[in-house]
Formats: structure tokens, sequence, C-alpha cells
């Protein structure tokens, strides 16, 4: 992928920054039972997209700061769709995961906006995608968000 300007890597650091507050706006006011719906036959419910989206994105936020700081590190790749089905993804509350997301989306957002515009070309390695900038990174965690948030606006039939 190619680089994106400043202009448009603020305009994507601002999606991930405003994840957390989009989340909870959709959650709110719907009961326990409704985490348990699933935006599709074979599909995860959105229980288990809230938890994976915390544990995706505090992975993404760590990848980060080691290409921030490290020459091309290699980035452990994890196994999704096991990690949704452990018991805590499937039948926990959602609170603790809104938290994380919270903070981690105000760290990961400051540490994106602090950093010099060059040091978005930093790469670091992939095992499963190849090498990755930030700027890739940034690109693709902006929108990883959103669609998520599709698949529980799905998953409540709103």
């Amino acid at each position: 992928m190619e680089n994106m300007t400043h202009a448009e890597r603020q305009v994507a650091i601002q999606r991930i920054a405003a994840l957390p507050a989009q989340l909870e706006a959709l959650v709110a006011g719907h009961p326990d039972a409704d985490l348990n719906k699933s935006y599709g036959p074979g599909k995860w419910t959105a229980r288990q997209v809230i938890h994976h989206l915390a544990d995706s994105h505090i992975h993404s936020f760590i990848r980060m700061r080691f290409i921030a700081t490290t020459d091309n590190p290699t980035i452990q790749p994890y196994d999704q769709d096991a990690w949704a089905l452990l018991p805590d993804a499937c039948t926990g509350p959602i609170e603790p995961s809104l938290q994380i997301l919270k903070g981690a989306h105000a760290r990961w957002a400051a540490f994106l906006r602090a950093l010099p515009d060059d040091a978005f070309n930093r790469t670091g390695f992939h095992p499963e995608r190849g090498t990755v900038s930030l700027d890739d990174l940034v690109r693709i965690y902006a929108g990883h968000g959103e669609k998520h948030l599709e698949h529980i606006r799905i998953a409540f039939g709103s």
C-alpha cells in the first residue's frame, strides 16, 4: 500500500480514537441477551465481536509500538477465531473489554499523533501478510473497528 498524506493519516487516527465512544453508544440500552445475537449464520455474536475488538486492538497497539522502536520486527500472529471461542469471549461481560478499548484507544491515538511523519514508513514483517508499514496498519485499523460496528448493528437488527 502507498503512504498516506499527513491529513489522511490524521483522519485515520481520529477514526481509531473515535471507536470506543461509538461502540459504547451502540451497545447502550441493549439487554445482555442481545449480545448473544450473531450477525449471520456461523458468525460471531456481538459479545464475541466486542471482545475481539479489545484483543485485536491491543495487539495492534503493541505491534505498532514494536515497529516504531525496533527495526523490521516480526509481528506475532494469533488465531482470532480460536480466541473468540474462549469462554470469556463467548460468555463474559463486555464492560472489561469496553474499558480496555477506551484506555487503549486513548493511548494508541496519542502515540500515533506524536510520531513524526517519517515514522509511518517504518515496517514490520507479518508471517501471513508480509511486510507492513505503520501507515498500512493505521489504514487497516481505522476501518477494522468500523467494520465490526456494522456487524454489531446487524446482530442487533438495527
